[in-house]
């Protein structure tokens, strides 16, 4: 089976690459622009562990250029295409727009009707729950009313509707997942659990927003992973899912687990709360285990302790 990952290089992505390639029947084809969104070594060191693979082929290309994805669609017939690559930040998307806008919207229009003309049996994007915007009732489900309040969310519901205008029809199959706050090892040196344990290791503060008294569905990344493998060949009832654990923790609380489970307190800079940031991200993943069939996800705790053992093993 040839599959295509869009994103490889990213944390998602390289995690469903590296489950993938496990089975030599599969041949999986990469794609990413390593952008100076964060770092590049983090994205470097992902991609020359892939690369390590056989059955692993990468390409370096920037989606928003229609004509370098036909080309590659023209080389190589794939059966599965994840577009889980994009411009991903909050508070960044207030600062360059424009990146959003061409990484994202115009990146999945091009992928969107390129794979549609090529017949690809099916598509899965990687949408994100900030489509949800700030609720007032949780856990919050997939029919829930969108409110998107930045305009990385505004993007990625746009893209989930870009999706489905190329996919709606009998001769296509699409998945849309969203995903809850996903953490693990080797992840985004942007997201909070990473800089976290960035500002802990080099001693310096960390500014905590409104006071640490935010909610976040954290959700260990094997357990993402295992349900984007499962999608290969498995069609779900519903063609929209949340990827969550459903049990929220308070920051407060959770850099309280990270600190004793490193071994040295974080510096903390208590600051009130930041334009375009939801306060709580609760999902509901009720149609998650009814397709899943009582689907189990990995405590905290144990999620963290691996996150943290890998961050001290590689240095990121």
């Amino acid at each position: 089976m040839n599959i295509l990952i869009t994103g490889s290089a990213g944390f998602i992505g390289f995690h469903l690459a590296k489950n993938l390639l496990k089975k030599k029947q599969n041949n999986v084809f990469g794609i990413d622009n390593f952008n100076n969104y964060y770092s590049k070594k983090i994205k470097k060191k992902r991609n020359s562990i892939l690369l390590k693979e056989k059955n692993f082929f990468f390409y370096k290309i920037n989606l928003s250029k229609r004509k370098r994805i036909e080309n590659i669609f023209k080389k190589n017939k794939f059966d599965i295409i994840f577009h889980l690559a994009g411009q991903p930040g909050v508070l960044y998307s207030f600062k360059n727009p424009k990146s959003y806008k061409i990484n994202n919207l115009l990146a999945t229009k091009h992928l969107c009707e390129v794979a549609a003309k090529n017949k690809v049996k099916k598509f899965i994007f990687g949408s994100s729950s900030s489509v949800y915007g700030d609720q007032k009732k949780f856990p919050i489900s997939e029919n829930s009313k969108k409110k998107p309040i930045n305009y990385y969310a505004k993007t990625k519901y746009q893209c989930e509707k870009i999706v489905k205008k190329n996919f709606s029809s009998k001769e296509f199959s699409y998945q849309i997942f969203r995903f809850f706050t996903v953490y693990g090892s080797f992840g985004r040196p942007d997201m909070f659990i990473h800089k976290l344990l960035n500002s802990i290791k080099k001693n310096k503060l960390i500014s905590l927003h409104n006071h640490g008294k935010n909610y976040r569905d954290f959700t260990y990344i094997d357990d993402v992973v295992n349900v984007l493998v499962k999608s290969v060949n498995k069609n779900f009832q519903n063609d929209i899912l949340n990827i969550c654990k459903s049990k929220p923790i308070k920051n407060n609380k959770l850099i309280k687990i990270i600190s004793n489970l490193y071994g040295k307190k974080a510096k903390l800079n208590l600051i009130g709360k930041v334009k375009g940031e939801m306060l709580v991200t609760h999902g509901c993943n009720r149609l998650l285990k009814k397709n899943m069939k009582h689907k189990k996800f990995t405590s905290i705790e144990k999620g963290l302790k691996q996150t943290i053992k890998d961050f001290k093993k590689y240095n990121m």
